[in-house]
């Protein structure tokens, strides 16, 4: 279940600020992606709830 457009408006990544956009983790399943690119994050998405936890947060770094 994908989040509502108006959401994806308004929400921003409670660590950095940095808005999100819609991504995928290696399941498959929902999550937002922070656009930070110093920090970046993925918060997973519930029920189409997005869960903006920092302790549910999850490093997007590759190194």
């Amino acid at each position: 279940m994908a989040v509502e457009p108006w959401v994806m408006e308004i929400v921003r990544c409670p660590v950095t600020h940095a808005p999100l956009v819609g991504g995928v983790n290696s399941d498959g399943e929902p999550e937002l992606h922070s656009t930070d690119s110093l920090n970046p994050l993925a918060y997973p998405v519930r029920d189409g709830i997005p869960v903006l936890l920092e302790s549910e947060a999850r490093s997007l770094r590759t190194s």
